[in-house]
């Protein structure tokens, strides 16, 4: 995955009024947070949503599919991030609204602990 900090900054314009967005660099892309909550993640010019059993029939209905990466040896893996649909490329309020649910699917998901 390439990094692109273009869209990052789009990101974080748009979601300002919800919150603070973050990032942290993960294998050639980017890991999103907003106020410290895993969110969507970044990768070959492309923005993926997390989701989770609550929010799925959401994104399957949008048509939004999962991600999914080539583990060798013919076996794909998937992780439950959505593609985000066209419009949050240039749309604020959808992207936001697609954010929304993503931060929700975040904030459900386990805490991470804490190493020490």
């Amino acid at each position: 995955m390439a990094f692109n900090r273009g869209l990052v900054d789009w990101v974080a314009e748009a979601m300002e009024p919800v919150g603070p967005v973050t990032h942290r660099p993960m294998m050639g892309g980017a890991t999103l947070y907003c106020d410290g909550v895993v969110f969507a993640i970044v990768g070959d010019d492309a923005l993926w949503f997390k989701a989770d059993k609550v929010s799925d029939a959401e994104w399957d209905a949008a048509g939004c599919p999962r991600f999914t990466y080539e583990m060798g040896e013919g076996r794909t893996g998937s992780m439950n991030y959505r593609r985000a649909p066209n419009d949050v490329y240039d749309d604020a309020d959808s992207l936001r609204h697609w954010a929304g649910l993503a931060l929700e699917a975040g904030r459900r998901g386990p805490a991470k602990r804490k190493k020490g």
